[in-house]
């Protein structure tokens, strides 16, 4: 029989071979000496350093800024009548990430640090279809943000935290914790969106999503509200954000480009069922279309070899495309799987 001293000792042996079999999640010493940065063991347990979250946080606030100003349907001289967000700070210099929404419709824009120093705001870009902006303020020496590298590699289950100003603008940079909840979810979004159900306010928009290296993720977008609904909001991946900003910096806008096809998703796709079904052409709107062979009725399975069911799944491939450039398309036409050569034109969504 063993003694209770024996157990605990056989449990803490146990615990670190089996942490040791899968790659170690920490560094694990023996009792009374040091662990890694974000475990310790004590009684034979694993145990997530309660300072992690805080230490996170620390790290990235000095990058996020509260964005206020006067909305364009503000009510007169009402000098309260303002509208609010959240940005993150994307180069040392004074470029600034925030949602389309916050700032669209935005007149005398101030931009506020972590640090209380107020900045006049411009508003050098914008991109409706992907809800991203950028803010230009007078400073040098901020703090930019780290963001995740792409493909961006984040699970569901994945502890991520939220920081931005939410509801009020005293409120400036509140911190709140919770999950990945999901991926690659398309809520009349042009592009795959995360799902998290850390607690998303209005003014939160714009504001980062980071993991637990500190790294942006996803930049807070929308969430769902309704009496019957609780912690369920949708973040930009920090993968579509770089891609929008690297068409900032190189072209101004993002160049976006288009098959100048029309397409219905099939009856499955619309519920949100898996599917493989293809999308049906409804019309064609450019001229490459037309001059391609493509024709009304066709059915769309893949583009370049990659299948696509939904506009989301095409909008996402389409991001390693610009306009002019050439891809195949396959389909379905008159009970024939055809490949047709296809010119890419420019999307008129901005």
């Amino acid at each position: 029989m063993f003694t209770k001293r024996k157990q605990k000792l056989l449990s803490f042996v146990l615990l670190t071979a089996l942490l040791t079999w899968a790659g170690g999640a920490g560094s694990v010493a023996a009792a009374g000496g040091n662990t890694s940065a974000s475990s310790r063991i004590i009684d034979g347990e694993l145990y997530v350093k309660a300072s992690i979250i805080p230490d996170v946080i620390k790290k990235v606030s000095p990058s996020v800024v509260a964005i206020i100003g006067k909305p364009a349907d503000g009510q007169g001289g009402n000098r309260f009548s303002l509208a609010h967000g959240t940005g993150v700070i994307v180069k040392s210099d004074g470029w600034i990430v925030t949602n389309a929404h916050v700032v669209k419709d935005m007149d005398r824009i101030i931009v506020v640090t972590s640090d209380g120093k107020e900045y006049a705001g411009t508003r050098k870009q914008i991109d409706v279809t992907s809800d991203l902006a950028l803010v230009k303020i007078n400073a040098k020496g901020l703090k930019a943000a780290k963001f995740a590298a792409s493909p961006l590699k984040i699970e569901v289950g994945e502890t991520v935290i939220a920081i931005g100003t939410p509801v009020s603008f005293a409120l400036r940079n509140t911190a709140t914790v919770g999950v990945i909840s999901g991926m690659n979810r398309s809520l009349s979004s042009d592009y795959n969106l995360l799902q998290t159900d850390a607690a998303i306010n209005p003014g939160n928009s714009g504001g980062p999503l980071v993991n637990l290296k500190g790294e942006v993720v996803a930049i807070n977008s929308m969430k769902f509200v309704d009496v019957d609904i609780d912690s369920m909001g949708f973040a930009i991946p920090a993968d579509t954000v770089q891609y929008v900003l690297s068409h900032f910096y190189k072209y101004g806008q993002v160049k976006r480009p288009s098959l100048g096809l029309e397409l219905e998703e099939s009856w499955s796709a619309v519920v949100g069922l898996p599917t493989e079904e293809p999308m049906t052409v409804l019309a064609l709107t450019s001229g490459q279309a037309e001059k391609s062979g493509i024709a009304v009725g066709d059915q769309l399975y893949a583009v370049n070899g990659k299948q696509v069911s939904t506009v989301v799944e095409l909008n996402e491939l389409l991001k390693a495309y610009l306009p002019g450039q050439t891809v195949s398309v396959t389909l379905l036409s008159e009970g024939d799987l055809v490949t047709r050569k296809l010119v890419l034109s420019a999307s008129s969504a901005h």
